[in-house]
């Protein structure tokens, strides 16, 4: 889950896995698979950041996950 902020200024999380596209026009604007579609503060570049910041976090707890059950 990624934290952006809308327009209005308020916070709102959206599940990572969802997002189909983000794009500037010139506002940027997350659609995701499921057809809706958010406007929102941050650049195109900080929602793929973080997004990729997510992921390093998902994968990283799975390493760990893994690592601990394959010690002997």
């Amino acid at each position: 889950m990624i934290q952006v902020t809308r327009l209005n200024n308020k916070k709102m999380t959206i599940n990572a896995d969802l997002i189909e596209m983000v794009e500037e026009t010139p506002d940027t604007v997350i659609s995701l698979t499921n057809g809706k579609k958010f406007i929102v503060k941050e650049s195109e570049t900080q929602v793929r950041e973080l997004v990729i910041a997510h992921k390093k976090e998902v994968f990283a707890d799975l390493c760990q996950i893994i690592a601990k059950s394959v010690q002997i």
